[in-house]
C-alpha cells in the first residue's frame, strides 16, 4: 500500500508555530514514527507553502497511490483549485486537521475540501495523521 502525507502552509514550523495549538513536535519526527508504526505501508511525505505544488503534487499522486492524507492547513478554507484537485483524482482523500477547526474563527468553519474527501479528522493533534492512515488500512 503506497499513502502519501500532504501538508500545506506553515506546517513546516510544526514544533515552533504556536505549540498551545499545534504542539511542540516537528513533523519530521512524527513522520518517523509514523513509518515505524506503519511497517507495512510505502508511506511518504510532501510539505510545500506553495498553493500551486500542492495542487501539481495531487495530480501527480492521485491516480497511482492507494491513499493521500491532506492538511492542506490555511488552504483548505481559501482554495477553490486545491478542492477540484481533489474531486479530479481517483486516490481517496482523508482531510486532516491538528486542530479542531471549529473551535477556532469562523473562516476556519468552511472547507473546499471536505465535500470530495473519504473522510475529515480534526482535533486529535498529531494524532489525527494515525487516524487517516489506519482508515486506508481498514
Amino acid at each position: 500500500m503506497k499513502i502519501i502525507i500532504i501538508n500545506g502552509p506553515n506546517l513546516n514550523l510544526l514544533g515552533k508555530r504556536e505549540p498551545e495549538v499545534y504542539g511542540d513536535t516537528t513533523f519530521d519526527d512524527y513522520f518517523s514514527k509514523l513509518q515505524f508504526k506503519f511497517k507495512e505501508v510505502q508511506l511518504e511525505y510532501f510539505q510545500s507553502n506553495v498553493e500551486g505544488e500542492l495542487i501539481g503534487k495531487l495530480q501527480e499522486v492521485g491516480f497511482s497511490y492507494d491513499g493521500i492524507v491532506l492538511n492542506a492547513a490555511a488552504y483548505t478554507h481559501t482554495s477553490v483549485g486545491i478542492g477540484d484537485a481533489v474531486k479530479a483524482i481517483e486516490a481517496p482523500v482523508v482531510e486532516v486537521h491538528i486542530s479542531n477547526t471549529f473551535s477556532r474563527e469562523d473562516f476556519r468553519h468552511i472547507s473546499y475540501i471536505s465535500p470530495a474527501a473519504k473522510g475529515v479528522i480534526l482535533g486529535f493533534g498529531l494524532q489525527s495523521y494515525d487516524l487517516a492512515i489506519q482508515s486506508f488500512l481498514e
